[in-house]
């Protein structure tokens, strides 16, 4: 049973997290195991600032704490005890990570908070550290949190990002799918990457656009108005008419160097005429 459990939450993962809406239009009923599992985006809203956690340190915080630095927000909603997909999530997720010069801490933060009710602190903190570990940006332990809380604020945290999950008393475990959500600086859910596997370029856009232009160097802000986000995809892909417009930029620059280049030389020309005769 536990082995077939697993092996759902695996493909809930792997098959992109339908959300509420597709499974609906399926001819096929969605299984048992799954219902009320999955992800209806809900791009636009805010998270609600005053949900009280605690941190890996057992510090009490809000939610509102981590949306008042000016940075973006990457959430992920897994459990420390998950016994297959979240490990397969956050290891995907670390290996994007490394990928991207932005760091945690610094350009933006990362919110892991737990699904489970009873998970601790100490055990948080356990799983804080193993990532960081994983991770190796020792400075990043700053800016990458392990929450845990209780069932009221969980779920009004996930019902706002729309992150469906339920508990299976039989298993004892967390029905889920992978997913993680970009929020900007003021808690406004901008973007959802799904899998168990992340793009490091669709990562660094969906990041740099959450930031609203705060973050990432200019020829960062250049690329990202060149793609677009294409959700079918859920990936960017380059935007075609950006870039013929900025192609047409640089064609009118360059014949307009070259012609001024021409004006010069062919006014020296005249003036080297006149003067001998």
């Amino acid at each position: 049973m536990r082995a077939g459990m697993a092996l759902w939450l695996l493909l809930g993962g792997v098959c992109g997290a339908l959300s509420a809406d597709e499974a609906a239009g399926r001819s096929e009923p969605m299984p048992r195991e799954l219902e009320g599992v999955g992800v209806e985006e809900k791009l636009g809203q805010r998270v609600p600032p005053g949900l009280r956690f605690r941190d890996h340190e057992g510090n009490g915080v809000t939610l509102g704490e981590y949306f008042g630095r000016g940075r973006p927000v990457l959430l992920t909603l897994n459990y420390s005890n998950c016994p297959m997909l979240c490990h397969l999530q956050l290891n995907g997720l670390v290996e994007a990570l490394k990928q991207i010069p932005l760091n945690p801490g610094r350009e933006f933060e990362i919110l892991t908070v737990s699904v489970d009710p009873l998970e601790t602190p100490q055990r948080a903190k356990q799983t804080h550290e193993k990532y960081l570990e994983l991770y190796e940006r020792p400075a990043a332990g700053a800016g990458w949190h392990f929450l845990t809380g209780n069932e009221p604020e969980i779920r009004a945290l996930a019902e706002s990002v729309g992150f469906g999950y339920r508990y299976d008393p039989g298993t004892k475990e967390y029905l889920h799918v992978a997913a993680a959500m970009i929020l900007s600086p003021d808690g406004m859910t901008t973007r959802y990457l799904y899998g168990i596997q992340y793009d490091p370029r669709t990562l660094r856009f969906s990041l740099i656009e959450a930031g609203r232009g705060r973050i990432g160097t200019s020829m960062d802000r250049l690329l990202l108005y060149c793609f677009h986000f294409d959700s079918s995809r859920g990936r960017y892909a380059p935007a075609a008419f950006r870039l013929m417009q900025i192609g047409g930029v640089l064609t009118v620059g360059l014949v307009g160097v070259v012609l001024l280049a021409f004006w010069r030389r062919e006014g020296r020309g005249r003036d080297g005429t006149g003067a001998q005769a």
